[in-house]
């Protein structure tokens, strides 16, 4: 690992004064499980290069909270994902933020890792991460290593993967947009808000970041509004370990029913795209009908327009019956 400059903060205005003035050269440090092992590999920041200042966050007080408003549910990006997952309040009455938080790694990661980390964090893509792909797009290359024919790219996108085929690997990302949240974010310009879906940006976009935050924002809190606490919701992420994995394929379903009817419902998933991937084809496949009887109607309209890889074709069935069980379960 290469120097580097370390600064404790203790308000959010002294971090995003650093940001600014370091911009590229800086990145925010939280739990660390992410970025310290990026650092390490040296596979993070414009042209790979490590940051040379770190911002420790963790002295902020007040940005690690889960608070009750009349608005909804806030929480704060420093909140640790094994607190999200033991909350009564989480569990109780915004249980898919919970079950979400669950799946996240392990239990020792988990009392580390936060939600701001997990809804930033970079992509697992090993031509990315891998030292030997210096011509990556996503290094700011030419070269999406997954694309031919005889690349290792079972694990890639089967949606919106062009011009780059990485998947987003966050667990909570999915479930916070089934819950229409929105993210604050902090600048140099002051507060701003943003529906969480749009947060992500998509490879067409720009493949060389994954979100919308300039170097010189930062999360700061997720709002989930009051409306999400009567809604029927379910995780479900598949995996080639059941102890500790990326999903291969996940999905996150929201619905608010009128008897058996569905009168809304918001379905997003995990590890098929460059950034979690809402369905709205499987949602208007619901809208109306009876959520157990639209079920493979709904499955069916979620792959439409999927275009897998050479190695990555089982996706495709796996998102419909991870889908198909998430829909099982709500009915």
């Amino acid at each position: 690992m290469k120097p580097f400059d370390y600064y404790r903060v203790a308000t959010v205005e002294q971090a995003v004064a650093l940001l600014n003035k370091y911009q590229e050269k800086a990145a925010i440090l939280a739990g660390g499980s992410d970025l310290l092992g990026l650092m390490k590999d040296r596979v993070t920041g414009p042209e790979m290069k490590p940051p040379q200042h770190l911002i420790d966050i963790k002295g902020i007080k007040g940005l690690a909270y889960i608070k009750e408003q009349p608005t909804g549910l806030r929480i704060g990006a420093a909140t640790t994902l094994a607190d999200l997952a033991s909350s009564e309040i989480v569990t109780q009455q915004y249980p898919l933020i919970a079950q979400a938080a669950k799946q996240v790694a392990v239990p020792q990661i988990r009392n580390v890792a936060t939600l701001g980390g997990n809804l930033c964090q970079r992509p697992r893509c090993w031509y990315f991460r891998g030292k030997l792909f210096s011509d990556c797009l996503r290094k700011g290359g030419g070269t999406c290593y997954a694309q031919p024919a005889e690349s290792e790219n079972q694990y890639h996108a089967i949606l919106g993967g062009e011009p780059c085929c990485m998947v987003y690997p966050s667990d909570l990302a999915p479930a916070l947009i089934a819950l229409d949240a929105k993210a604050e974010i902090v600048g140099p310009k002051g507060k701003k808000t943003v529906p969480l879906e749009k947060f992500y940006v998509t490879p067409e976009m720009t493949y060389l970041k994954e979100t919308v935050l300039s170097p010189q924002e930062m999360l700061v809190a997720v709002e989930i509004p009051l409306a999400a606490r009567g809604r029927k919701g379910v995780y479900l992420k598949l995996k080639e370990r059941q102890a500790f994995d990326f999903a291969l394929v996940s999905v996150a379903v929201s619905v608010a029913l009128k008897g058996s009817q569905v009168a809304d419902s918001r379905v997003v998933f995990g590890g098929i795209a460059p950034f979690p991937a809402r369905s709205l084809k499987a949602e208007a496949a619901l809208k109306g009908k009876d959520l157990k009887s639209a079920a493979a109607e709904a499955c069916t309209a979620a792959v439409q327009g999927c275009k897998p890889l050479s190695k990555n074709g089982y996706k495709i069935d796996a998102a419909k019956g991870v889908l198909e069980r998430a829909l099982s379960q709500l009915a």
